[in-house]
């Protein structure tokens, strides 16, 4: 940000305490945080690299939502569901990141 850049970094990071060590890594200011809110079901549809069915095989262990815990985020900057399409979610996510730049100037 300092080199007038956004950077998007995208982690699976089930555990509320991983999420909370990168906030206070990077600062609050430059930390948002996105839930992808979708049915497992869902995630299995989507899963273009086989990794549900593997970890339905016992293929792959510690699949987080699977043979993993998952642990929601209490209070998410976006929520994103599986109602909305790839384009809706990246304006929305796009819009946020528009507006919180303006607040923080």
């Amino acid at each position: 940000v300092d080199a007038g850049l956004v950077v998007l970094a995208a982690f699976v990071a089930p555990y509320r305490k991983d999420r909370k060590f990168v906030k206070d890594t990077v600062g609050k200011k430059n930390y948002i945080e996105v839930f992808v809110n979708t049915s497992l079901r869902v995630c299995e549809e989507r899963d273009v690299k086989g990794l549900y069915l593997k970890a339905r095989k016992g293929e792959i262990k510690n699949l987080t939502g699977v043979s993993a815990p998952y642990e929601e985020p209490e209070q998410p900057d976006i929520i994103l569901t599986e109602t909305l399409s790839v384009q809706e979610s990246v304006s929305l996510i796009f819009e946020y990141i528009k507006l919180k730049l303006l607040i923080d100037e």
